[in-house]
């Protein structure tokens, strides 16, 4: 059997291009409007995605660095994810629902309650993407003045997805199969499982207040390439989203997670690496550049250096059209040395390299006709550096409507994605197994 590939649909604010807001096909209002959400998952779930994903942080972490620039950045205000994926989860019938939620800011219940929730308003499409929060943005809207440092996010983090993994496996799946109104038992009390974690983080009794979920527990997701989350992702996640730019490294980051995940015990094909890619798309790959250059002209200076800021220092008084000068104290130093060797391998002047990072938020933009976006998609699953893709589009809904109706057409033709559903759940169209429950 054809090896079937698995997408993802990011649909956050209007798309991965600094300048989405401006193409004249795109409604800027639209990442506020739930009909804007509701067309875009309706299309993705016509073209057949596992699942759309909702990337989310709890504050604006763009700073108006240099100034001048915040205001014109669309990627400061949208709606609450869980709330909007609740919303969509009755307006469709079978695509996944993930969204993202920090275990610095929230506690292990809230977490396990509410995608609990989610998977069984959804009948069983929930999926939560684990991360840890990292901005003083964030920090501030929460009591504090700056950010949990590094380790203790990460062991914080691990803690925080062992409580609530424990928590969803509160009730065994029949054991309100009772519900006897004659004798008056609702439950099967053997059937309910109190927590009682006590760790360094977590003090949680459980159980928790909602039956279990239709898929078992929701999916896990996971993104980053750091030591502390790979192991999160070995140890428990379903999916990972991944930003590797060149095949062999996108090799070297599946093989080794991988491994990690076989060391956990794990089943390797329970854990899906999913590179995302930012496409545009043409007839044409002459046509598909000008559907990039013509997003990357929209572009106000302001806003591309705002993009370089934190890694190479302000640049605004250096010309956009000249060289890329050495980093100007930056404040990650190893991001800033691999951006001037980009420059100097491609050439790039200050402009050319922040629309070169504005064009996909940091995702791998692709650039061509709907068979070279294909090719380059099935290569990476062959050479064992993808499972599948998160798809980034750069404006929304026009990216996503281009690459329905043109790669995925051509990824059915060639056997490796899915023509229909043949599942319901979220865990079924990934082929992930059902976990056992530490009770069973």
């Amino acid at each position: 059997m054809t090896r079937q590939m698995s997408l993802g649909l990011s649909m956050r604010y209007l798309g991965y291009h600094a300048a989405a807001w401006r193409h004249p096909q795109v409604d800027p209002g639209g990442a506020s409007d739930f009909r804007h959400f509701l067309r875009v998952a309706q299309l993705a779930e016509a073209a057949k995605f596992d699942m759309v994903f909702l990337a989310d942080g709890i504050g604006i972490r763009a700073k108006d660095e240099p100034p001048g620039s915040l205001c014109r950045s669309a990627q400061t205000a949208e709606l609450e994810p869980l709330t909007l994926l609740s919303a969509l989860a009755p307006m469709t019938s079978r695509i996944g629902l993930v969204a993202t939620a920090s275990t610095t800011y929230n506690e292990p219940f809230h977490i396990a309650r509410k995608y609990a929730s989610l998977d069984k308003i959804s009948g069983g499409r929930a999926g939560w993407n684990i991360v840890t929060s990292w901005s003083d943005a964030e920090a501030q809207n929460f009591n504090r003045d700056a950010h949990l440092d590094y380790g203790t996010r990460y062991e914080r983090a691990g803690e925080f997805v062992e409580v609530v993994k424990g928590l969803w496996d509160s009730w065994d799946a029949d054991a309100f199969a009772i519900r006897d109104k004659e004798s008056g038992i609702f439950f099967d009390a053997d059937k309910l499982h109190v927590l009682n974690h006590q760790g360094k983080h977590f003090k949680v009794k459980g159980p928790l207040s909602v039956a279990r979920s239709p898929q078992t527990r929701p999916i896990l997701v996971q993104a980053g390439a750091s030591e502390a989350g790979m192991e999160i992702a070995a140890t428990s996640a379903e999916v990972v989203y991944a930003v590797p730019h060149e095949l062999e490294t996108g090799r070297s980051y599946y093989a080794d997670l991988k491994q990690r995940t076989a060391k956990a015990g794990r089943d390797q094909n329970g854990l899906k690496i999913m590179p995302g890619i930012t496409p545009f798309i043409g007839a044409t790959e002459a046509e598909a550049r000008e559907k990039y250059d013509l997003l990357n002209a929209l572009v106000a200076p302001e806003l591309g250096l705002s993009y370089l800021y934190a890694q190479m220092g302000d640049l605004s008084a250096y010309p956009l059209d000249g060289p890329v000068p050495e980093p100007n104290d930056p404040r990650v130093r190893s991001i800033a040395q691999n951006l001037l060797k980009l420059a100097r391998r491609d050439n790039l002047t200050i402009r050319g390299l922040y629309t070169t990072i504005a064009a996909g938020f940091g995702s791998r933009i692709l650039i061509g006709t709907a068979t070279q976006i294909a090719d380059e998609m099935q290569a990476w699953m062959e050479a064992g550096a993808a499972d599948g893709f998160n798809i980034c589009p750069p404006a929304l809904p026009i990216g996503l409507e281009d690459f329905a109706a043109t790669v995925i057409p051509e990824l059915q033709r060639r056997g490796i994605f899915r023509r229909e559903y043949e599942g319901t759940t979220l865990r079924e169209h990934l082929g992930v197994p059902v976990p056992v429950s530490r009770y069973a």
